[in-house]
């Protein structure tokens, strides 16, 4: 169904691998975190590593609440319910509608609280740029620029060893034979 005045489409909801893979290495749970890239657990201290938490929290409900309404309207205008069946749905699509217009209102919020604050290290850089990936882009997939070329970076970032990039040295699975 198109666009309209009752339904938004949020293209992050079917992202692929990458947008999975992103969070999964930033210290969002650093125990985890370090086990997969040692130098980024030092990062916990990083206030935009922080805030970036808090926006994935209001970014991850709205994509919930916008793929529960769409669900709901996909069963309401199919023609599929019976009057009954179709009184209750559109009591629970208008109601999915205010969830995710209150849900689309705290993902902002927390996306204008994450852009001032200031960057501590390099998961911190990484993680303002997943979120203006998120926002931004119109699929996973876009080949368009910049998108694709900002997934690219995004990428190199994440193989990068902090620890490495603070002393100037290359990661040593990228360093040539002498």
């Amino acid at each position: 169904m198109a666009d309209s005045d009752n339904s938004r489409t949020l293209p992050t909801v079917t992202r692929g691998d990458f947008h999975s893979s992103v969070p999964a290495c930033l210290p969002t749970y650093p125990h985890v975190a370090a086990h997969r890239k040692p130098g980024f657990s030092g990062c916990a201290n990083d206030p935009a590593v922080a805030a970036w938490q808090h926006w994935r929290a209001a970014w991850t409900r709205l994509s919930e609440s916008t793929r529960h309404q769409q669900q709901l309207e996909t069963a309401l205008f199919s023609g599929e319910l019976s009057s009954s069946a179709e009184r209750d749905g559109r009591s629970a699509y208008n109601d999915a509608l205010e969830d995710e217009d209150r849900a689309a209102l705290a993902e902002e919020l927390a996306a204008q609280a994450l852009w001032p604050v200031p960057v501590a290290s390099l998961p911190g850089v990484i993680a303002k740029l997943d979120a203006i990936v998120n926002r931004g882009q119109p699929s996973s997939t876009c080949v368009d620029e910049p998108w694709a070329q900002i997934r690219m970076v995004i990428a190199d970032l994440l193989r990068i060893d902090p620890v490495d990039a603070r002393l100037g040295r290359m990661p040593e699975r990228e360093r040539q034979p002498a």
